[in-house]
């Protein structure tokens, strides 16, 4: 059965990969989101299928470049502890250093674009678009900024 990890950042960009959840259950999974109050339990209904990195705001810049760094060091853990064939994200800058590290080692990248965002690129968009296998927005009117993009239509059902 082929590895998945799924990967996001909390909160919408959680919700929207949860998504995916349908998704799940066909391969061997695992995910990995920040660790915060609003996704504690997530242990509780995942199991030792979640494990979490640090979770950073860029709005106290002094702290997050620290945790950033240990955010990076952790995720070289994971990646050798998961193996994963795919990585499936849908942002942010948690996802980023573990989709370069997995095309370094051979790993697929998919990325979706947020749902959120209908005329702009995110930063994470920009940074996994040169590198991605799949890059799936979610309006149409984003292929105009992604080109090579696949419209996949909302993530929501």
């Amino acid at each position: 059965m082929k590895k998945v990890l799924f990967i996001s950042s909390t909160g919408g960009h959680f919700n929207e990969l949860t998504q995916l959840s349908p998704l799940f259950e066909k391969y061997d999974y695992h995910i990995i989101t920040e660790k915060d109050k609003t996704n504690a339990n997530l242990k509780q209904k995942y199991g030792d299928k979640i494990s979490y990195l640090p979770y950073g705001t860029r709005s106290k810049l002094f702290s997050y470049i620290f945790k950033y760094f240990y955010l990076c060091l952790k995720t070289i853990y994971l990646y050798i502890k998961i193996r994963p064939k795919y990585i499936i994200t849908t942002g942010t800058h948690t996802a980023g250093p573990m989709c370069y590290l997995g095309k370094l080692f051979g790993s697929k990248v998919i990325y979706i674009e947020t749902f959120a965002n209908k005329n702009t690129k995110t930063a994470t968009g920009r940074l996994i678009y040169p590198i991605a296998d799949l890059f799936i927005v979610q309006w149409e009117d984003m292929l105009k900024l992604y080109p090579k993009a696949v419209y996949g239509g909302s993530i929501y059902l």
